[in-house]
């Protein structure tokens, strides 16, 4: 006998265990929303084409922004609007991944708009879903670019006009003038039918990115009763009567049947070719290479974060880190964090040295932790994981690390710096620390990144002091103790 099994689907986390709170089995979403309904469409057709482990949701800020609480898959968080423009990168990164732009109205039509305007109009091979509710349903039910004539929200009392807020956008119907995409659909979720005609609309957008035919959009009208103030089921009769008489549904264009375009295809450039249209200016520092040192495992691959004051040479510190893996045949990454926090409080930057690709440029497990101040050190000492290795500068920091399962290496760096007559190169001597202890690039490698990246030339020579002086620090302490690490007690 046959017996249907009604569960998540296997795209689905079976436990939400990102989502906050004690509850993690329910979804965020309020009652009636419309985003769960998607969600599900969307993880079974990834079931069915079997590309979950190959799929990257890409999901900005709104309610789609905690999509990463539900889909088993890649995902990856982007700026207000950005999500095409990070789709982009993550496509043309990873040709062979499935890459999904999964955005709200006033994400897409509003601040994204000129970002969804040239994915479309350059024939990314990605799919976007579109939820249109028409209104800002997260941040206090705002009008949005796609709100309704006459339609009241907490920034149209009146209901938008025309003469003050313009028109509604209808994407598909813009979007469609377009030469590049191939497929545009409007679809709704108001009812057992629409939902059928959604869920065909989302598994073709994903079929088309798998035969690599170019840009796909799915506009999905939603029910929105918390931002609209009524009961779901209100909502839904509401898309039906309403909503979709103003956005109709349907087809805007459909060009799968046409041989892939030129268009979707990556052009391969010749390294020569790209020499003679760049020039052959700084070549000689662009071929330079350096070989890898022999690195003891436990220092092997290290994910670092490095936080300091701002003034401290924090994310230059990172850079010239950066720099050095790539000349010397690494992966790496190099995330700055920019802010308030930059005028005197935790300025930070994280990096990634890899003998293998990096997935993230996010440090998300610690190996190293680089602390030039007490507020760095009170802020990300947790964050190191077992046996990872802490550089704490004792010169500004006042009190030791307090776990005990973690190697740590006190540094006096700013005293060391102020002998040498300049303070701002502490960051240089930690530098010199830091290689001492793991050996991950070579001297030289450091010495060369050094000078090609320092504008002024009178420090040329004040950076190679520190550094080494950063070196001999750990290499005669080592030396005299016959101890790893040094373990000052203040």
């Amino acid at each position: 006998m046959i017996k249907d099994i009604l569960q998540k689907p296997e795209s689905f986390y079976k436990e939400f265990y990102r989502k906050s709170g004690s509850n993690k089995l329910t979804t965020h979403y309020c009652p009636g929303c419309g985003h769960g309904v998607i969600h599900k469409l969307i993880a079974e057709a990834m079931d069915d084409f079997g590309i979950s482990n190959k799929s990257v949701v890409i999901s900005p800020v709104g309610c789609s922004v905690f999509a990463y609480y539900y889909f088993d898959c890649g995902n990856i968080q982007a700026p207000h609007g950005r999500a095409p423009a990070v789709a982009t990168g993550v496509k043309r990164a990873i040709p062979g991944s499935i890459v999904i732009s999964y955005q709200g109205d006033g994400d897409l039509a509003g601040i994204g708009g000129n970002e969804i305007l040239h994915a479309a109009n350059r024939g990314e091979n990605i799919s976007v879903f579109f939820v249109n509710n028409a209104i800002y349903g997260m941040t206090g039910s705002q009008m949005a670019p796609t709100t309704l004539i006459g339609q009241k929200t907490t920034t149209t009392p009146y209901g938008r006009s025309i003469q003050n807020e313009g028109y509604p956008i209808k994407v598909c119907e813009l979007l469609a003038t377009l030469e590049a995409p191939v497929y545009i659909e409007r679809v709704a979720i108001s009812d057992t039918k629409n939902v059928m005609k959604a869920r065909k609309a989302i598994r073709k957008a994903l079929q088309n990115q798998v035969e690599n035919k170019g840009f796909s959009l799915v506009e999905i009208l939603s029910p929105c009763p918390t931002g609209w103030g009524v009961k779901p089921t209100e909502a839904k009769k509401w898309i039906e009567e309403v909503l979709s008489k103003n956005f109709h549904l349907g087809i805007f264009k459909d060009k799968t049947s046409e041989p892939v375009a030129l268009l979707n295809e990556a052009k391969k450039f010749d390294p020569e070719e790209i020499k003679k249209i760049i020039g052959e200016k700084n070549q000689n520092e662009q071929d330079t290479k350096f070989s890898k040192p022999d690195v003891k495992p436990k220092y092997q691959n290290p994910r670092i974060k490095i936080s300091g004051f701002g003034g401290q040479g924090i994310l230059f510190l990172g850079q010239l880190l950066s720099k050095c893996a790539m000349i010397s045949d690494y992966y790496t990454t190099w995330l700055p964090s920019y802010g308030p926090e930059m005028r005197g409080g935790t300025a930070n930057c994280q990096v990634n040295i890899s003998n293998k690709r990096i997935g993230s440029p996010l440090v998300t497990e610690t190996d190293v932790l680089i602390a030039m101040n007490l507020p760095s050190l009170d802020k990300f000492e947790n964050d190191v994981k077992k046996d990872g290795l802490i550089l704490v500068n004792s010169s500004l920091i006042g009190r030791n690390v307090r776990r005990g399962d973690v190697e740590v290496l006190y540094v006096p760096a700013t005293r060391i710096a102020d002998e040498i007559g300049n303070t701002k190169v502490a960051n240089i001597v930690m530098l010199g620390a830091y290689i001492a202890q793991t050996k991950i690039v070579s001297n030289d490698c450091v010495l060369y990144t050094t000078n090609h990246s320092v504008k002024k030339k009178e420090f040329l020579k004040v950076n190679e002091e520190v550094f080494r002086r950063g070196m001999e620090y750990v290499i005669s302490y080592k030396r005299k103790s016959n101890k790893e690490f040094d373990t000052v007690i203040f």
